[in-house]
């Protein structure tokens, strides 16, 4: 028992490491992963857009660093910022979405490559705090099972 908890605690370490040694290269595969929705956004609902529109509503954010990325998609030739970005979906039609000057002040200016990494890094300290929760179970279950054979060994010697 003391050697599958000693494996399990071992892979939750590694994995813990790894996670920390690559935040960077996460980063950076977030980053271009969000300008790829970007350029690919489109109308039908597709699981990439969804996902843009679900965190520039849910965040208040719009585009990768700020709402002019829209500039370079071709969605925004064709119908403008989308309407996930708006600060009131009431008061966003289209012809203010298709002109960058009136979107300024219709939209989220803030990028949500910053909002989303931001996010993810305060919930970081709740994750490892959690971890090191489980990690320090794990290790008194190591020491009381290695205690617990030690003494089933020791009485199997008295009997005898």
């Amino acid at each position: 028992y003391a050697m599958l908890l000693s494996l399990i605690f071992l892979i939750v370490l590694v994995a813990a490491i790894v996670g920390f040694v690559f935040r960077h290269e996460i980063k950076t595969n977030f980053e271009s992963n969000l300008n790829v929705a970007l350029k690919d956004y489109n109308v039908t609902a597709d699981r990439h857009s969804e996902a843009v529109d679900t965190i520039q509503r849910t965040l208040h954010c719009c585009g990768v660093q700020n709402y002019s990325d829209w500039e370079r998609t071709e969605y925004f030739s064709q119908r403008g910022i989308p309407r996930s970005c708006c600060k009131n979906q009431n008061d966003c039609s289209e012809e203010d979405l298709k002109d960058p000057n009136k979107a300024k002040l219709k939209v989220f200016v803030d990028g949500c490559f910053f909002l989303v990494t931001s996010t993810m890094e305060s919930k970081m300290s709740v994750v490892a705090g959690i971890s090191f929760g489980i990690a320090c179970f794990q290790l008194i279950g190591i020491i009381l099972s290695c205690c617990l054979s030690r003494y089933i060994t020791n009485n199997q010697y008295e009997m005898v």
